[in-house]
């Protein structure tokens, strides 16, 4: 099973039906990607609770409870996984989202990938 993938379903399913909310079970990968969604300010804060291994995510919602977190779609997955070098790292609705990228330095943006000249997986473009 595919655990970033089941991870950005819960993320989509709870902006949908506006929980305030959200509980997951925790990983490292997951930790670092609400690190990255926060620095973004697609969600409002995360808090890993250690003791039952859970994160648990408050969701961003606009004034008319509109969420900020248009879209989250996954890109690599484990039957093809899509990797890029620095040059060819690709531009969410032209610069306006966000492709987050496992590289070898961690977890990060797009834009941090292309500074720092890193290329990697693909993970998932948020909007």
């Amino acid at each position: 099973m595919d655990t970033i993938a089941d991870f950005l379903t819960r993320i989509r399913n709870a902006t949908i039906a506006k929980h305030k909310l959200l509980e997951v079970s925790t990983s490292k990968m997951k930790q670092e990607i609400s690190h990255v969604l926060l620095e973004n300010g697609y969600i409002l804060d995360y808090k890993i609770e250690s003791k039952n291994k859970i994160i648990k995510i408050a969701l961003k919602y606009y004034q008319d409870k509109i969420s900020v977190i248009q879209k989250i779609i996954r890109i690599s997955k484990p039957g093809l996984r899509k990797y890029c070098k620095y040059k060819n790292i690709p531009r969410v609705l032209n610069g306006l989202g966000v492709a987050i990228i496992s590289t070898s330095n961690g977890i990060m943006t797009d834009k941090e990938a292309k500074i720092k000249k890193i290329g990697g997986e693909i993970l998932c473009y948020v909007y």
